[in-house]
């Protein structure tokens, strides 16, 4: 089953895969060899959670995208399996691109996905056209539908751009089966339209759920849509934005909409915008709802503008974020990471009402694989300190910073000594809501991440670190007088390898 060029990039995997296991993130899936990005088909399958995502084998740079592909029972011990999907049929000749799958009633495993065809246009311009297409498998191989594209120009809404019309998000609601896609409309930018059919190749066109208007970026990317907590959240990934104060960084970014879903119009009615993550790594989240009705995400932990600054002797590029569950409170949308990563901590370090003012540092608080939480508060809310900063990942020469200032509730992440050696953006900062200078911060440490969730998970921050895996002290410091409550867990991975 499959092409020359799927039987080539799975000849290619079971070849050179061995080779780089020593130096994987322990707990973060990649792509194991070559280039990956967007996570996609990440949902249920026959008792486990299938993920696929954007891969090219052969390089650490991006290419014609293939579909690599992994299981898991509990979200952090991964199972690799051979690549899914290759760019083999004249449709998808410029690249498989992002998509999600499904379970059919027959039992059968559902990818659907953008198929890109490059053709050089009257001037000699290189013109992308993009369609929706569908594959059919048994949770390891698959056989692409035979009259792909089963959605194609001809159903776009009036206006719609065929060159920018992808990342369809499939599911099943009442016995039928819908999808989300992202087009550019009109007015040049993004807006996100629903599908619906009954057998998977048919579709017709509904509605329009929700537009830009050039608000928020231009193209908007991998859509996901769903009920949570009784309310409706679309999620979106768009491309050119514009800053927006500290809550929206320029360039890719990321923006959760949550409201109400007008069922008879098929239209979002928004109540709240906010950034989904703040931090400089992170981008087209994708969402599954598990087998006990947890909503839970995963997304690209990287940035398009530094993906080109890695280190040059790995033999991959690429990581996704820990899977995190998902809950709306106070209108917004809070994250945390999936509880299953409790069952691999180890030995626990605890302190309790440690007064810090200056420069500390605490035996057995230390690590490179790490799940710690700090909680501050101040010893009087009249006299308030004036920052309290966390170090990690720190050796002589690197460090990774966290601070926080109460006086203006903000947190702000700093990765210029973390082993980027690129002219970049490594700052982050970004607002919080922390009372009379009390917050709360849990840090997930990987040998090449950071994950800051703050408050409980009102906010969360992604970054990807290149410090030497051997830079692992953690120190904290603070100008005026803190109260700190400190619990440190070492991550246990040895059973966890993909």
């Amino acid at each position: 089953m499959g092409s020359s060029l799927l039987t080539e990039a799975r000849d290619f995997e079971q070849k050179y895969l061995p080779f780089s296991h020593a130096e994987q993130p322990k707990f973060h899936v990649t792509g194991g060899i070559g280039w990956l990005n967007d996570p996609n088909g990440f949902a249920p399958y026959k008792g486990e959670y299938h993920l696929f995502f954007q891969y090219y084998p052969y390089d650490v740079k991006w290419g014609p995208m293939h579909w690599a592909h992994v299981k898991t029972h509990d979200f952090i011990k991964w199972e690799r399996l051979p690549a899914a999907m290759a760019p083999d049929q004249e449709y998808d000749s410029g690249g498989c691109f992002s998509g999600s799958a499904v379970e059919m009633p027959d039992g059968r495993h559902l990818l659907m996905y953008t198929g890109v065809r490059n053709e050089r246009n009257e001037s000699g311009r290189i013109e992308s056209y993009q369609t929706q297409c569908i594959a059919f498998g048994d949770g390891m191989d698959y056989e692409k539908y035979e009259g792909n594209p089963v959605i194609g120009a001809d159903q776009i809404p009036e206006g719609g751009s065929v060159k920018d019309f992808r990342d369809p998000k499939i599911w099943m609601e009442g016995g039928k089966y819908n999808a989300v896609i992202v087009n550019e409309g009109p007015d040049g930018s993004g807006r996100v339209l629903l599908y619906e059919s009954e057998d998977a190749i048919h579709w017709n066109f509904v509605s329009i759920i929700a537009s830009c208007h050039n608000q928020y970026g231009r193209m908007w990317e991998c859509p996901d849509f769903f009920p949570l907590d009784g309310r409706h959240v679309l999620l979106v990934s768009p491309i050119e934005m514009s800053a927006i104060g500290l809550e929206f960084h320029p360039g890719n970014a990321t923006v959760c909409m949550i409201g109400t879903y007008d069922r008879q119009k098929k239209h979002l009615l928004r109540e709240a915008v906010h950034a989904i993550d703040y931090g400089l790594d992170f981008y087209a989240p994708q969402t599954l709802k598990a087998a006990d009705g947890r909503r839970i995400m995963i997304a690209w932990m990287q940035n398009w503008e530094t993906s080109a600054c890695r280190q040059h002797d790995l033999s991959f590029m690429g990581q996704m974020t820990i899977p995190r569950e998902l809950s709306v409170k106070n209108g917004r949308l809070y994250q945390l990471p999936v509880r299953e990563l409790e069952n691999y901590r180890g030995i626990r370090v605890e302190y309790s009402n440690i007064l810090v003012n200056g420069d500390l540092g605490l035996s057995g608080i230390s690590g490179r694989y790490v799940d710690m939480t700090v909680s501050i508060r101040p010893v009087n809310v009249s006299n308030l300190y004036k920052w309290f900063r966390i170090y990690v990942a720190k050796d002589g020469e690197h460090y990774t910073l966290i601070r926080f200032r109460p006086d203006v509730g903000t947190v702000k992440v700093d990765r210029t000594h973390s082993g980027f050696p690129h002219d970049i953006v490594n700052i982050r900062e970004f607002p919080v809501n922390a009372v009379n200078g009390m917050i709360k911060f849990r840090i997930i440490l990987d040998r090449y991440s950071l994950e800051l969730f703050v408050n409980d998970g009102e906010q969360a921050a992604s970054f990807v670190l290149y410090t030497p895996a051997e830079a692992g002290a953690i120190t904290f410091s603070s100008d005026g007088n803190v109260i700190a409550d400190i619990v440190k867990y070492e991550l246990k991975m040895e059973d966890a390898e993909e």
